[in-house]
């Protein structure tokens, strides 16, 4: 068997997208997991890592879990991509408040 420099394995892409609209339309793809939510934060967890929504009057408008696509309405303050290099074991409330 010989090994050619040239070769290369093609690897399905990770596809993570996320569309604000005014603040008030958040449309994300490529979500794995709704891991909580309620009307002032979102936490999922996507293809690219955990990604906290921060806002109020927040709300789910749609979700696909077969397509791993997520809508929220209402009014986004902030997103944030947790530390992928944190611990699992500290729990989500230690990767929020550090």
């Amino acid at each position: 068997m010989t090994y050619r420099d040239d070769y290369q394995v093609e690897r399905p892409q990770k596809i993570h997208d996320i569309t604000l609209k005014g603040r008030k339309t958040l449309e994300i793809s490529g979500v794995k997991e709704v891991e909580s939510f309620d009307n002032e934060e979102f936490l999922l967890e996507t293809e690219l890592g955990y990604l906290s929504i921060r806002g109020h009057n927040l709300h789910m408008k749609n979700l696909d879990v077969k397509e791993g696509v997520v809508s929220i309405e209402g009014k986004v303050d902030d997103l944030i991509y947790l530390d992928q290099q944190d611990n699992k074991t500290k729990g989500l409330f230690g990767k929020l408040f550090k």
